[in-house]
Parts: C-alpha cells; sequence; structure tokens
C-alpha cells in the first residue's frame, strides 16, 4: 500500500487555527505581558547602579554612597524574580489548556475521518503527530510566548537605557543589528522547508519501525527480515541526514550570531572610550553602558533562537491543524434496517495501488448466521475481504452489503452495531480492566462484563488478579500476554453484540500454547452473529459451517471442510500440508 501521508495546514490556516485558540486566553496573556514589563523595567535597574557604584569609587566618595545603589539591586533582583514567574505561571494557564484541546482535537478527528486514510498515511505518521510534534510545540509554546515578550521588552528597555546615557552609546549598540538581519535572511528560507522535511522523515521512521517491530513474527514467516531491516535503515538514514543537516544549519547561525555580539561589544567599547576621552562621559556610564549591552546578548539570542524553534513548531503545528481541519465523513441515514445479518459480494473489484487489483470480480455470499473461512496463500485478498466487509474500505467495483443494505450506507449509532472486526495486532488498553471492556459499551454493568467474559472463557484467570476488574492493567501495571488480551477482545465483541463479526487471524499472535483456547473463545464469540473468519491455522477452517479458497482476489473452491478436503483440490492441498507441518 503506498502511503499517502495525512495533510499539512498551509501557513495562513496554521496562523489563524492558532489566534483562534489562544483568543480565549487574551486576557492571561495581557496579565503576562504586564508582569514581564515590569520584569524589562526591573532589570535596568542593575547596570544603571552598578554604574553608579564605579562612579564613587572613581570620585573617592564613602562608603555610605553605595548604599543607595546596593538597596536598589537588592530590590530590583526582588521583583525581576516575581515578574518573571508571574508572567511565565500565568502564560501557562493559557498555552497548557489550548494545546491539550489540540491534542483531543487531533485524536477526534483521526477516529473520525475513514480510517483507511489513516492507515494509507501509516498509524507511524499520526503517532509522530501525536507524540512527537505536540512535544515539539508543547515546548516551544511554554518557552515561546514568555521568551518574546521578555526578550523584546529587555531589548526595548535596553536601548532606551543606552540612550539615557547618550545617543551615541545606542546607535553603537545597534551596529549588531545589521549582521543579525542578514543572518535572519540567510536563514529563514533554509531552515523552514528543512524542519519541515524532517517531521515527515520521523514520522516515516516511526511507521517502518511499528510495521517492522509489530509485525516481526509475520516478518520472519514470509522471510522478508533481509527487506525489512533495508527499509528500517533506509527511512532510519533519511532521518539521521535530516536531522543532522538541521544541526549543521543551527551551528552556523549561532557563530553568525556570535560575530554579531563581538562586533556590538567593541563598538559599544571605541564609542565609549572616545565619549570618555573627548566629552567627558563618567567611567561609571561608560560601564553602565557595557553592562546594558552586555545585557543584550541573551535576550537578542533567545529571541532568535526562538526562531529556530519556531521553524521547527510551526511545522509540527501545520501537521496537527492539518489533521484538525481534515473533513469527517458526512452524515449518511441508511435508507433501511438490515433485513438479516446475511454478507454478500459482488462483482467486487479492489486494488491498493491503481492498476494492481487485489480482488477482480469477487463474488461471496455468507448466511445469516453462518461462520465461512477465509484460507488461501499470502497475497490472496483475505484480508482485504475483511476490511471490505467492516467498511475500512470501499470496493473500486461491485457491491458490499449486509442484509442487502451497502456497508457504507450502515452507521455506527443503532442499537446493535452491524459488523465488528479483530485483528491480529493486540491492543491492551491503559486502565483497569474494566475500563478496558467497557470501551465498547460504557454503560456495560459489572455482572454484564463478567458474563462476556466467561462467554470466552476468561473468567478463572481474571478471578484470580489482586482486583478483578478494578485490576490496573497496561504500560506500568500488570502485563497481560498475547493470548490473554485477544481473550480481552473477543470479550469486547461479546459485548457489543454485532451482526457480523470478521476475525483476520485474530489469533495468530497466540502462540501454540494459547491456540486452542483461543479457537474456542473465537466460536464462543461467533455463536449466533455471521462470522467471517480469516485463518491463520487451518485447525480453524476445520470448525467453520463452510471453507472458501482464494487465489488471486477470485474464488476458486468453496464448501465444507470435508467435501474440499476429499475434492483433492487446492484446499486439500492445503490441508495435508497443515497436518505434515
Amino acid at each position: 500500500m503506498t502511503a499517502v501521508l495525512l495533510p499539512t495546514a498551509s501557513a495562513a490556516a496554521t496562523r489563524h487555527a492558532l489566534v483562534t485558540r489562544l483568543k480565549p486566553h487574551r486576557i492571561a496573556l495581557a496579565s503576562s505581558a504586564a508582569l514581564f514589563l515590569v520584569r524589562a523595567v526591573a532589570g535596568l535597574v542593575l547596570p544603571l547602579a552598578l554604574g553608579l557604584i564605579v562612579n564613587v569609587a572613581v570620585d573617592g566618595d564613602g562608603a555610605g554612597a553605595i548604599t543607595a545603589p546596593v538597596l536598589a539591586i537588592v530590590l530590583a533582583t526582588l521583583v525581576e524574580g516575581a515578574a518573571a514567574v508571574g508572567g511565565t505561571a500565568v502564560a501557562a494557564r493559557a498555552f497548557l489548556p489550548a494545546l491539550a484541546d489540540l491534542r483531543e482535537e487531533v485524536l477526534d478527528r483521526a477516529l473520525q475521518v475513514p480510517l483507511a486514510d489513516v492507515e494509507r498515511a501509516g498509524i507511524g505518521d499520526l503517532t509522530a503527530r501525536v507524540d512527537g510534534d505536540v512535544a515539539a510545540v508543547n515546548e516551544a509554546i511554554q518557552e515561546a510566548f514568555p521568551t518574546v515578550l521578555e526578550s523584546t521588552l529587555a531589548i526595548a528597555m535596553t536601548i532606551v537605557g543606552l540612550a539615557v546615557l547618550d545617543w551615541r552609546l545606542a546607535l553603537a549598540g545597534l551596529g549588531a543589528a545589521p549582521i543579525q538581519f542578514h543572518t535572519m535572511r540567510w536563514y529563514l528560507p533554509r531552515s523552514s522547508p528543512l524542519y519541515a522535511e524532517e517531521r515527515v522523515a520521523a514520522g516515516r521512521r516511526s511507521q517502518q519501525l511499528l510495521e517492522t517491530v509489530g509485525g516481526a513474527s509475520t516478518v520472519q514467516a514470509l522471510d522478508l527480515a533481509d527487506e525489512h531491516l533495508v527499509l528500517v535503515h533506509d527511512r532510519s538514514r533519511d532521518a539521521l541526514r535530516l536531522s543532522l543537516a538541521a544541526t549543521w544549519l543551527r551551528t552556523r547561525f549561532f557563530a553568525r550570531l556570535n560575530l554579531a555580539e563581538v562586533t556590538g561589544m567593541v563598538l559599544v567599547l571605541v564609542v565609549g572610550f572616545w565619549l570618555s576621552d573627548e566629552h567627558g562621559l563618567s567611567a561609571g556610564a561608560v560601564t553602565a553602558a557595557v553592562l546594558l549591552f552586555q545585557r543584550l546578548f541573551n535576550p537578542i539570542n533567545a529571541l532568535l533562537y526562538l526562531v529556530d524553534e519556531a521553524q521547527s513548531a510551526g511545522a509540527a503545528l501545520a501537521r496537527l491543524i492539518g489533521v484538525t481541519a481534515m473533513d469527517p465523513p458526512a452524515d449518511e441515514v441508511s435508507p433501511a434496517d438490515p433485513a438479516d445479518a446475511a454478507v454478500e459480494l459482488h462483482d467486487v473489484c479492489f486494488g491498493y495501488r491503481p492498476g494492481h487489483d487485489v480482488l477482480t470480480g469477487l463474488d461471496l455470499r455468507v448466511a445469516d448466521g453462518e461462520t465461512v473461512a477465509l484460507v488461501g496463500a499470502t497475497g490472496a485478498g483475505k484480508s482485504t475481504v475483511g476490511r471490505l466487509v467492516a467498511g475500512i474500505a470501499a470496493p473500486a467495483g461491485g457491491t458490499v452489503t449486509i442484509g442487502g443494505i451497502p456497508v457504507a450506507e450502515l452507521g455506527d449509532d443503532r442499537a446493535r452495531l452491524p459488523v465488528v472486526l479483530v485483528t491480529q495486532e493486540i491492543h491492551l488498553y491503559a486502565g483497569t480492566l474494566a475500563d478496558d471492556l467497557r470501551m465498547v459499551r460504557p454503560d456495560a454493568t459489572d455482572d454484564e462484563l463478567w458474563a462476556a467474559l466467561a462467554t470466552v472463557g476468561a473468567t478463572e484467570w481474571v478471578q484470580g488478579l489482586t482486583d478483578g476488574l478494578d485490576t490496573a492493567v497496561g504500560d506500568g501495571a500488570v502485563e497481560l500476554d498475547a493470548s490473554r488480551i485477544q481473550l480481552l477482545a473477543l470479550a469486547r465483541v461479546v459485548l457489543a453484540d454485532p451482526m457480523v463479526v470478521v476475525l483476520d487471524e485474530a489469533t495468530a499472535e497466540a502462540g501454540s500454547a494459547g491456540a486452542r483456547l483461543l479457537d474456542r473463545a473465537a466460536a464462543a464469540a461467533l455463536a449466533g452473529r455471521t462470522g467471517l473468519l480469516i485463518a491463520h491455522r487451518l485447525s480453524q477452517a476445520a470448525a467453520a459451517d463452510r471453507v472458501v479458497v482464494l487465489d488471486a482476489g477470485r474464488v476458486v473452491e468453496a464448501g465444507t471442510h470435508d467435501e474440499l478436503a476429499a475434492a483433492g483440490g487446492v484446499y486439500a492441498g492445503l490441508w495435508h500440508a497443515w497436518r505434515t507441518s
């Protein structure tokens, strides 16, 4: 399947979304700005007071003459510290809730858009956005607003302080500006596309790692380990190459800023010396000027460094906004409820890439309440049939119906879900065991949870847990093996009570020890429902009502296990190989 990444918002759309989300917090932002202004003004006291102390020393005044400057320094330091803490705290109260809302919007929209779009992009792309991109935006947000206010106000107040001492000192301090301006003009056009490309490469690397590590057993079984190692190496190399390129670009960026600092400091010292020699400027005034200019280093570098952070955060934010801007599927009203739970695929064609059909003219019918096992070689189209029946993908041609109604027109807001898909990928959600089960039915009672567990044969080991249904499971809590996690998935099927169940090799990851237990649990979960069983082990197919053999996207054999095993065809060969393996 060709990866088509989830959309990325334009710069204009990203700015609009950011302003919209911050607008409700404008009072907090204004309060934070006021506090940082107080800090900037208080920051002028130290260099000016030190200048006065230098004059006291030069003039030979008594020790009592420095009392006032020292007290001013102490008071200004306390005010500056309190304003900094208060401004940062108030800003956080505005930004962090906005970021939390954005993360929830991304997840909400990702769950609303067609799952096929998310899968086509790759779960790694979505994971990189919700994890890495949110972290980048979070870091920038917590630092950006305080840094912008603090640095901008500090720079403005410092220039004012230099001008108060002598306007020529302020002019000398501005001598570093042309170098800084040229540095930004050189840096910005290079950094923005580089950071965006770096984020995309990180998402592709995450996707490949998830596919390779998550499906390690399948990769090994199909002898694809070498191919996947090459893919992981290539994706990792691309991500590393872009990361190193970004680091080298930042190194040159800061080297040029350091040159600007040295240039400005030399100009202030030269002008200060000239003013003291020719115009009688006091030693204290020159000292204060040098200290004021030195205080510009941190805010200017912080502000310019923020541009670097903003490039990375802007690329991350655009990817997040791109997900929230995706159009959710239009609400469609089913013209009628399905007459029954019969599944029918008629003349179905489907391909993941243009010109490469996986299914070609497929016809298949599963009667109401019947369990049909799909078997065939890898690539025959078994999982694709399951995806079409589950509504994850739509056929390029033909129809897929349940009870005579196209799957695309069956909503999930009815009392009984039309179809549920369980794959071989295991999922254990962090929380209590009860929370894990109630994901499909939040209103389920404890008795209903126990009944579902009993149906799939999981009661005994759950009762053996310390807190039973209230036992915390997942990361940092009780870890469950693959077979028990899939038992919970099958118990959720029972709780959801769907009309149709698609089990796509749902017991494949259990291993031989838990295979028989899971096979019995799967049969119990399918009882009374229409079942489509994509069989990994032919022992599962043998227990089904009917077996359908696929080859190159077409049905080549169909019948009961006994009929096909005795027919001497494709299935008979598969069955013989299975029994003798």
